[in-house]
């Protein structure tokens, strides 16, 4: 097998990986890299899921790339509409020459005589092997390969047909149909408009409440200041207005939960009138940001309930039935369609192994460092996005300072990078303050993060930028330099 050797290899070619792409051409350019894409196309999330009002629940002046402007009209984005940006991205800046397809990455074990990784992947012919200096994990948060789907009793006497939305058939037709979509998160909010306009009729059926907020999918402000400004500044001021909004919104309603919620739920009031029972199918028990909001462009899940071609059900399964659920208060919904927004399956780097000299590593027992990196093992990253705001905010600031770590070991002349927690008492932590359901069902497989800096984990662009872009490297880093694998072998001799 020839093994090819780059200076930094990527794994994923999404968002965060060719935004990675993008850093290491420009603030390291002077390093070979190659990226690792295991699926035949780029885009990662925009290019899998292809469920109906498939969009980002996130602004596209904040998912959007620092370094390249969005210019569509419309902020709230269509999943084609983004696939296209990143492959724009990709295509404009020649990154797309960087990737190789059809390459699953498997195991990566690092060797501290040589102070480089060995990759291995399954690739399209057959297993492939590289070597790098420095390892860049862009592979995401969920498994590709499978959703989460609770087991329900029954289920395989439903005559109907059961529809996880990652794995979204070309072949279903639901109009005309009656569609039951299992779920209250991001993805059963566009899935019932999207759906609403052909179907018979859509039942989003909901164990609890999520918060949901309507906004403009356009940005009126934004329009008008692309028109008056060149579109860099333009894009600049927009995504710093929408990144201070979004932190004042979070931290308020961190302080004064109370008022949040019920300003929140006054407009859902406003949406739908007040002899819609509120109360019970949008007031959830939990306090806001506690989860993900739920965001809907122009109103269009309300205006789908308000026209009667949709409705919500606040209740539990307690079994499939031929026609349709059962459910734990004795209603049953008639079903021709039943759609499973039931959540992701989160995954560590996409369950690569990995070894350090031979011995197993055991992520979960690992501290995580600045939002990136992994204690005690040496030049390596992944890039993690925010809970509370754009994933891309993060990606960017993560990329720039793997940059700055590549170019600071190559001026002292040092090969590694390891963090390091030393003596410092760290209390631990789960790596994601959340209590969605999709995250707690996987924290246990996550590192820690620590009750000091730099071991914790910031949902805080701001805090983020002034650490990550201006913070020194050397906090929590142990930078060193092997012996050779050459002199390794002398000594040994010797």
């Amino acid at each position: 097998m020839i093994i090819e050797h780059f200076d930094v290899v990527v794994v994923g070619a999404g968002i965060s990986g060719i935004g990675a792409g993008y850093h290491l051409q420009t603030m390291s350019p002077d390093r070979s890299y190659v990226i690792l894409e295991g699926r035949a196309d780029l885009g990662g999330t925009w290019d899998l899921f292809r469920y109906p009002g498939i969009r980002s629940d996130s602004d596209m002046y904040t998912l959007g790339y620092s370094f390249k402007p969005w210019t569509e009209a419309k902020a709230i984005a269509d999943g084609p509409s983004i696939l296209k940006y990143v492959r724009e991205t990709a295509r404009d800046f020649g990154i797309d020459q960087h990737i190789r397809f059809k390459h699953h990455v498997k195991s990566a074990a690092w060797s501290t005589a040589d102070a480089r990784w060995t990759v291995e992947a399954e690739g399209p012919d057959g297993p492939v092997a590289y070597t790098c200096n420095f390892l860049f994990m862009c592979s995401g948060y969920y498994n590709y390969a499978r959703g989460h789907t609770p087991e329900w009793k029954g289920a395989e006497s439903f005559a109907g047909r059961i529809v996880h939305p990652q794995f979204w058939p070309d072949d279903l037709d639901y109009a005309g149909k009656k569609v039951v979509v299992i779920g209250s998160g991001a993805t059963a909010v566009t899935l019932i408009p999207a759906m609403a306009d052909t179907a018979a009729h859509v039942t989003m059926l909901q164990r609890s409440p999520t918060y949901v907020v309507s906004r403009p999918a356009e940005d009126a402000a934004a329009n008008w200041l692309r028109s008056k400004l060149p579109s860099k500044l333009a894009y600049r001021l927009i995504r710093w207005r929408n990144v201070l909004f979004g932190m004042f919104f979070f931290n308020m309603a961190r302080k004064r939960p109370a008022k949040v919620k019920d300003r929140l739920i006054g407009m859902v009031r406003d949406e739908l009138g007040p002899e819609y029972d509120v109360d019970r199918h949008f007031t959830p028990k939990y306090n806001p940001w506690d989860q993900r909001l739920c965001l809907v462009p122009d109103s269009d899940l309300f205006d789908a309930l308000r026209s009667g071609k949709a409705s919500v059900v606040t209740d539990t399964i307690d079994h499939f039935t031929p026609g349709g659920i059962a459910l734990a208060s004795g209603e049953e919904l008639a079903a021709d369609v039943v759609v499973t927004a039931t959540g992701l399956e989160l995954q560590l780097l996409s369950d690569v192994t990995f070894s350090l000299d031979g011995a197993p590593v055991d992520l979960s027992k690992t501290f995580n460092y600045k939002g990136m990196m992994f204690s005690d093992l040496p030049n390596m990253a992944t890039s993690f996005g925010y809970t509370n705001a754009s994933w891309t905010l993060k990606a960017d600031l993560t990329c720039a300072y793997v940059c700055r770590l590549l170019n600071t070991m190559k001026a002292r002349g040092l090969r590694q990078a390891t963090p390091r927690v030393g003596d410092t008492q760290l209390t631990p932590a789960p790596f994601l303050d959340f209590s969605s359901g999709y995250v707690t069902r996987a924290m246990e497989k996550f590192p820690k993060q620590g009750s000091k800096a730099p071991w914790r984990v910031h949902q805080n662009y701001a805090r983020d930028l002034l650490a990550l872009r201006y913070g020194s490297v050397d906090d929590g880093m142990e930078f060193s330099n092997p012996a050779p694998v050459a002199s390794a072998r002398e000594a040994v001799s010797a």
